[in-house]
C-alpha cells in the first residue's frame, strides 16, 4: 500500500477480546488522538449450514451471535466514542444485513422471508437499534451513526454464490463513511437507498 501512496497500520483486533478493543482504542489515541471513522463489520452467523429452527436454537449459538454481532460492536464503539468526539466530522457506519429489518423478514412474499437465521437476524436487529438510539443520543453533534446492507457479498460468509464483489460490498460503507456535514443519521441504507427497519 504504501507504493500506493496509502500510510496504512495494521492493528489485531478480535473484537470479542476486552484487552484487543483497549488496545486499539489506546494506539489510536496515542498516535493519532482523535477517530474520524468507525466501521463497524464484524459479524459470524453461526446458524448458517445448520438446520436450525427458532424453537431449538441453543442458548450458547444465540449468546456466542449477540457477543459478536452485537456486545462487541457496542463496547467498541463506546471505547472508541471518545475519541471520535474529537474529530470535526466522526462518522460510525454499523454493517448490519437485510437479515436485521423486521419489516422485510416479516411479510410473506418478501424476497428474504424463507431465509430466517434466528440468533443472526435478533442480532442483527438488535444492531439497528442501537445505531437508532446512538444515533438519537449524539444528533446535536457533528457525529452521524448509520446502519448498512452490504448486499449478497461473495465472502467466506457469504459463499462463493454470492453476486457481489468486494468492492461493491464496500460501496455503501464507503458512502456513509464519507458523508457530509448535511448527510443522515440515524438511517438504514443499501446502495444510496433508504431501507425499512
Amino acid at each position: 500500500m504504501k507504493k500506493q501512496g496509502i500510510d496504512a497500520r495494521a492493528l489485531k483486533l478480535d473484537v470479542v477480546s476486552e484487552a484487543d478493543r483497549a488496545a486499539t482504542a489506546n494506539a489510536i489515541g496515542r498516535e493519532f488522538g482523535r477517530l474520524d471513522i468507525l466501521v463497524n463489520n464484524a459479524a459470524i452467523n453461526l446458524d448458517q449450514g445448520a438446520s436450525l429452527e427458532t424453537s431449538t436454537t441453543p442458548a450458547k449459538t444465540l449468546r456466542d451471535t449477540f457477543d459478536a454481532n452485537f456486545f462487541a460492536v457496542v463496547e467498541l464503539t463506546q471505547i472508541l466514542l471518545p475519541l471520535i468526539r474529537k474529530s470535526k466530522a466522526g462518522r460510525i457506519v454499523n454493517v448490519s444485513s437485510a437479515q436485521g429489518s423486521l419489516s422485510l423478514l416479516a411479510p410473506k412474499g418478501s424476497p428474504i422471508y424463507a431465509t430466517k437465521t434466528f440468533s443472526y437476524d435478533a442480532s442483527k436487529s438488535a444492531l439497528n437499534s442501537f445505531t437508532l438510539h446512538l444515533a438519537h443520543e449524539l444528533q446535536e453533534t457533528p457525529i452521524k451513526v448509520n446502519s448498512i446492507h452490504p448486499g449478497w457479498v461473495r465472502t467466506d460468509m457469504g459463499g462463493p454464490q454470492a453476486p457481489l464483489g468486494l468492492a461493491d460490498g464496500a460501496k455503501t460503507s464507503v458512502r456513509l463513511a464519507t458523508l457530509p456535514d448535511d448527510g443522515p443519521t440515524g438511517g438504514y441504507f443499501h446502495m444510496g437507498e433508504a431501507l425499512p427497519w
